[in-house]
């Protein structure tokens, strides 16, 4: 069985310790049969320290885009998110989208950056891994613009939205992540969400260090741990833990479909 970590943090400072140091959380995750992992891009300085990390590992990939929290801080052009995403072993833009919970960004500027990324994506045929929270409306908009345009290669990640943003994934053939959140007790419409979602759109994922899923809620989060959301997820979707990872793992490939030249797929 093997299984995907598609979204996940390793640049976090929680990982300098001896640990939760890369090299041996990968070793841990490759035991639980997590053999290819994603590292994730929320600021320009982000980069700087995952890019490296990616082309140190056979087996780990990476992004590059700006979080909705830090774009007035990194508000790049579409080049200068193009000249980043065109990198060796860098995967797909983002993540990118919109965050009205905390507001962290004027909402404009969010919006303006959300659709340069789009943009750049579509210059690159590169996958969008979209974060949304609070803000379904206006991603709804921001995206049908983006279809209209040709763009198909997109991904809801850390699935956690009401089951109408469930929907319109479906509707519009939209990616989605599960992470540690489905395992969680107060999760129930997250869960009905994924129910609505068929097999080859849905992807897992940690978010590490962050959502560590339960039994280990509370803990630093890390890749070996995507096991447990594929089996929560397989759960769900009435399916077996085997069906499910086949299912997610060939989906990561389809739609990072630029990770295929860096690993030898049997």
């Amino acid at each position: 069985m093997i299984i995907v970590d598609s979204h996940c943090h390793l640049d976090d400072e929680r990982y300098e310790s001896p640990d939760h140091a890369v090299s041996a959380m990968l070793a841990r995750a490759a035991d639980a049969g997590v053999k290819y992992v994603q590292t994730i891009c929320t600021t320009a300085a982000d980069f700087d320290k995952i890019h490296p990390l990616a082309e140190q590992h056979e087996n780990l990939f990476c992004s590059f885009g700006i979080h909705p929290h830090s774009v007035e801080e990194d508000f790049l052009t579409v080049e200068e998110i193009k000249a980043k995403a065109s990198l060796n072993k860098v995967i797909a833009i983002g993540e990118t989208g919109l965050d009205y919970y905390y507001d962290n960004a004027p909402r404009d500027i969010q919006k303006e950056s959300f659709r340069r990324h789009l943009q750049a994506a579509r210059e690159l045929n590169l996958p969008v891994i979209i974060h949304t929270r609070d803000a379904e409306d206006d991603t709804i908009e921001i995206l049908n613009e983006a279809i209209t345009l040709g763009q198909t290669k997109l991904l809801f990640h850390c699935f956690s939205s009401e089951p109408r943003l469930a929907e319109y994934a479906v509707e519009k053939g939209i990616y989605m992540s599960a992470s540690g959140i489905i395992t969680f007790k107060k999760s129930e419409s997250v869960r009905e969400g994924f129910a609505l979602a068929p097999l080859h759109l849905l992807l897992v994922e940690t978010d590490a260090p962050y959502l560590a899923p339960m039994p280990h809620r509370g803990k630093i989060n890390e890749p070996a741990w995507t096991r447990l959301v594929l089996e929560k997820l397989a759960e769900i979707k009435e399916v077996s833990a085997e069906e499910l990872a086949e299912a997610t793992t060939n989906n990561f490939f389809h739609l990072f479909d630029k990770a295929k030249q860096y690993v030898t797929l049997s």
